[in-house]
């Protein structure tokens, strides 16, 4: 969903609190020189969806197993 959609995840964060996300991974919303240093870099992790935060403009992400809803926003 987030590869052609802005969408708003919900999850809970390992401290225990609830936490919305607007996000995206489609490149027209990823700042050019962020996509450099995209978490590909990091260590692969099937459990971890890294996604673009619209709100921060930084990359974020998120326990697929911590998810509790999705919205999705559509493009822009």
């Amino acid at each position: 969903m987030a590869r052609n959609n802005i969408i708003s995840v919900t999850f809970t964060k390992k401290n225990g609190e609830e936490r919305i996300l607007k996000c995206t991974l489609k490149d027209d919303y990823i700042i050019s020189e962020e996509k450099k240093e995209t978490i590909s870099n990091k260590k692969s992790n099937d459990d971890v969806l890294p996604v673009w935060d619209l709100d921060k403009s930084a990359w974020r992400s998120f326990r697929i197993d911590s998810v509790r809803g999705v919205k999705i926003w559509g493009l822009r």
